[in-house]
């Protein structure tokens, strides 16, 4: 079972951070999940809320920041500053980095409350540029981007996400509309979802597993992978499971 670490290391260290992302890598993950989202002036951003007021000292929604707006504002905050100051990176910034490692980076398309223009192409052009198509996978609450990246990236997989509520028959689902997986919150999940995947082909990776129970859940019932904020805790209890 494979661990991606959502955010980043984000249970110890600010979320989608540049900082949260190297103590991710060096925790052992096999993945980072990250989100993106579009500024004002067009740069693809790593952020996760629509609005910067949760995660940095700033107010209001990222698609009325410019880039250079947005790098002023703090993402440390969100622990307490005491990592100093982070800023938000720009997802080329991840890209240019993450293209020395050999890990796979789950890029979460944020269409789902607003809809960006050219977001898919804009971020697809990027991971071109550092030549990590074969090391990144494609999600989103808005199985419409996914769609516009299969016409525009069919090579590349995609992953269909999920609320904690679930699809039922997701395995079907999947395999019908050429997804590689299935991303379904925890709370909802049942070993009968996780065997309906299996039957149908399709990988199960699951969010967000920062308890033992539903650890040990996801492991018994052989999902592919998680999104975890603690990676370095899950890797190691997998590593010891041998």
């Amino acid at each position: 079972m494979k661990v991606y670490a959502h955010r980043g290391y984000s249970g110890r260290y600010p979320e989608n951070t540049m900082l949260s992302f190297q103590k991710a890598a060096e925790s052992g993950c096999d993945g980072i999940e990250l989100d993106v989202q579009l500024t004002r002036d067009g740069t693809v951003v790593v952020i996760h809320d629509e609005a910067v007021d949760r995660t940095t000292d700033g107010t209001g929604l990222v698609k009325d920041y410019t880039f250079e707006e947005l790098r002023k504002l703090d993402a440390g905050t969100i622990k307490g500053g005491r990592y100093g100051f982070c800023p938000v990176p720009s997802f080329e910034e991840y890209c240019e980095w993450a293209s020395q490692y050999g890990f796979v980076t789950n890029v979460e398309i944020k269409t789902g409350v607003y809809y960006y223009e050219d977001i898919e192409e804009k971020t697809l052009e990027i991971i071109k540029k550092y030549h990590l198509e074969d090391r990144v996978m494609f999600s989103s609450f808005n199985h419409l981007s996914l769609e516009r990246l299969k016409e525009l990236a069919p090579d590349i997989p995609r992953g269909a996400l999920l609320e904690h509520t679930g699809l039922g028959n997701a395995g079907y689902y999947c395999s019908r509309y050429g997804y590689a997986c299935y991303h379904p919150g925890i709370r909802g999940l049942t070993e009968e979802t996780v065997r309906n995947c299996r039957d149908h082909g399709i990988g199960v990776n699951v969010w967000t597993i920062n308890d033992m129970e539903s650890l040990e859940n996801t492991y018994e019932w052989g999902c592919s992978g998680i999104f975890t904020n603690y990676p370095e805790i899950c890797r190691n209890w997998l590593d010891h499971k041998g």
